[in-house]
């Protein structure tokens, strides 16, 4: 079992800049690829970014390429997401995810592990 606590999100303006973390409870941290998700109101749950187990490969949503920067630190057991310029559709509830899989993967249901989330919210 592996317990993920999301934080760092708020309500900002378009073009601002957050950083979301995300701790897990286990030690194992390194064996699991993560990724964040976000689902914005009446949307379905979308993959913004994931990472490998050791940080070699990353995986981008087209939406957010250039702005969102995905990092892990196994040693805190960590993973964050660093979202820059801000935009107004970027509003949505953000989930860590961890998954077994050793490859990167964008398919929800391929994760094993969700934090609660966290709201982002960009006015313009």
């Amino acid at each position: 079992q592996v317990q993920l606590v999301e934080s760092g999100g708020g309500l900002v303006q378009a073009g601002a800049s957050l950083r979301l973390s995300c701790a897990a409870s286990r030690s194992t941290f390194s064996s699991y690829s993560m990724g964040w998700f976000r689902q914005a109101s009446g949307k379905e749950r979308e993959a913004v970014a994931a990472i490998s187990r050791l940080g070699g490969t990353t995986y981008y949503a087209d939406s957010v390429k250039g702005r969102f920067t995905i990092s892990r630190d196994n040693a805190k057991n960590t993973v964050n997401l660093q979202m820059n310029n801000l935009k107004p559709e970027d509003t949505a509830v953000y989930y860590c995810a961890a998954s077994p899989i050793v490859r990167v993967t964008t398919i929800p249901r391929d994760y094993a592990y969700w934090g609660q989330g966290t709201q982002v919210t960009v006015s313009s």
